[in-house]
């Protein structure tokens, strides 16, 4: 097996995995975006002489994040737009043609995260019959930032997108040489990394790179772009600057990371604030009328995308995990629960309604419930409603395995799907969202996973039914038989769906 492949810019070397599988890390498919490349559009990377080492992780996006078993981000670090491939390929002409690719975007609400997480190792997936690439963009205000013109330079809004559109279009002119099949490409994505696939779906720059999509937990809505301005003159408001072009260009990206985190703990102090108090998420992609003409889903519900295989999943206990990881301000009694569901627009029947459903749920469980429907799973079952109704080969599933018992318990929260779908259960810095070390349960369940993900990039087919009028409740349920931990709203999928009836998703205002 050859660990030397060619790419448009030069030549690459990767390293030797598990069983027949070779890694090619931190492969650059851009220039690095700063310099008088800062704000702008990707430019593609130029050529190199000789052989480039590729065994190792690139440099990640600015962030202040410190994630297990990743990297961090140091303010010496430029040269963030990279890829890494993991294939099974021998030497050209040696295979029995070529092999169905998936290409991984991570989430991190817009903000943190890379493809270097030990979660998105893709040597499992490759050893299933992928060639697997994952990707690091720009987050942050370095990719999301609204930036005004100044009368010279235009420099576009969702930036991340652009750079995940880049990659892409890497993938249609490398991947033959990693023995990919550049005309059946599978997108995927989890979280914001999930609503950047529905986004691509719904760009025409983004057209004929991809034929297939996974959307595992979707967030929305996305921002207009007054918000985007909002948050633009905040930020700028934190790091002491005008918020002009020049001013924000002068900044450091460590001085724009230190004050988007200054004005998120601002926005979670100030309860007047509304629903940016509870949880704030500063920095997304922005319905800008032109790359992104409306949300995502908007875009898809009018037919934007429906030659695009979509596979949709979200997590039964989605936001769970926020309230373990502290992020999400409590609702302790009524009031503020009622405070809760004003801030955001809901009805009062939808928090009465979830209550009427698990009587014994406290006021905690129910916010939680009702925030994860609110920003995944509504959301993402939407995304599924809206792809089959307008002809859209369309599946749809849940991710509800729990641990409970005497052990480390933990909820079908947000995160947890992935490390299943990745076959990366082994992995130390997951087991926080796993509960602790697997057990033979969880390597069958991930083994399932494993499999549906490589059955529908390969031919279309996950290994059940298409959401359609002839099968409108064709869910995948994916679980274990352990003990339930927590209120489990989602064994009322239906009713509970109803709830949401008369609630309209809109992008984000100020």
């Amino acid at each position: 097996m050859t660990s030397v492949f060619s790419t448009v810019s030069g030549r690459v070397r990767g390293r030797a995995e598990d069983r027949g599988v070779v890694a090619v890390l931190g492969i650059p498919y851009a220039e690095p975006p700063f310099g008088a490349d800062r704000f702008r559009e990707p430019r593609p990377r130029r050529a190199w002489e000789g052989i480039r080492d590729c065994v190792e992780y690139g440099p990640i996006s600015p962030q202040s994040a410190q994630l297990p078993g990743a990297p961090n981000w140091a303010p010496c670090d430029e040269d963030i737009l990279s890829l890494n491939v993991w294939t099974t390929a021998r030497e050209p002409g040696a295979g029995d043609g070529p092999l169905p690719v998936l290409v991984w975007i991570h989430g991190g609400a817009y903000t943190f995260g890379s493809s270097a997480q030990p979660d998105f190792d893709g040597t499992a997936l490759a050893r299933a019959g992928l060639v697997v690439v994952t990707l690091n963009y720009r987050v942050g205000f370095e990719g999301f930032g609204h930036v005004p013109p100044d009368g010279t330079h235009f420099c576009p809004p969702n930036r991340g997108l652009l750079d995940q559109i880049a990659a892409l279009e890497w993938v249609r002119d490398n991947i033959t040489s990693f023995g990919g099949d550049p005309g059946n490409v599978t997108l995927a994505g989890q979280s914001a990394g999930a609503t950047s696939v529905a986004c691509l779906m719904a760009m025409d720059g983004a057209r004929g790179l991809f034929r297939r999509a996974i959307a595992h937990s979707a967030v929305g809505p996305v921002f207009a772009p007054e918000l985007a301005e909002h948050f633009t003159r905040k930020v700028a408001a934190e790091a002491g600057i005008t918020a002009t072009q020049a001013g924000l260009a002068a900044a450091s990206p460590q001085a724009l990371v230190q004050a988007s985190d200054a004005a998120v703990e601002a926005y979670r102090q100030e309860p007047r604030t509304g629903h940016l108090s509870w949880d704030p998420v500063i920095f997304g992609p922005v319905a800008d009328g032109h790359l992104l003409r409306a949300d995502p889903l908007d875009l898809i519900a009018a037919g934007a995308a429906p030659d695009i295989d979509l596979l949709v999943c979200h997590t039964t206990q989605e936001y769970w995990l926020m309230d373990a990881v502290g992020s999400c301000v409590e609702a302790t009694n009524e009031e503020e629960l009622a405070r809760f569901a004003a801030d955001f627009g809901l009805p009062d029947s939808l928090t009465a309604g979830y209550r009427r459903l698990v009587p014994e749920a406290t006021v905690r469980e129910i916010q939680l419930a009702v925030y994860g429907d609110l920003s995944f799973g509504e959301y993402s079952n939407r995304l599924a409603d809206a792809h089959a109704r307008t002809g859209g080969r369309t599946f749809l599933s849940r991710f509800a395995r729990q641990r409970g018992g005497s052990g480390p318990g933990v909820y079908a929260w947000h995160c947890a799907d992935i490390p299943f779908a990745f076959g990366n259960l082994a992995a130390e810095s997951v087991q926080f969202l796993i509960g602790g070390p697997p057990t033979p349960a969880d390597h069958r369940l991930s083994d399932r996973i494993v499999a549906a993900w490589a059955g529908f990039a390969a031919r279309g087919e996950p290994g059940w039914e298409p959401v359609d009028d002839a099968s409108p409740d064709a869910i995948r349920v994916w679980g274990t038989a352990d003990p339930d931990r927590g209120p489990d709203f989602w064994r009322h999928g239906a009713t509970l769906r109803a709830l949401w009836s008369g609630f309209t998703y809109r992008p984000e205002q100020p």
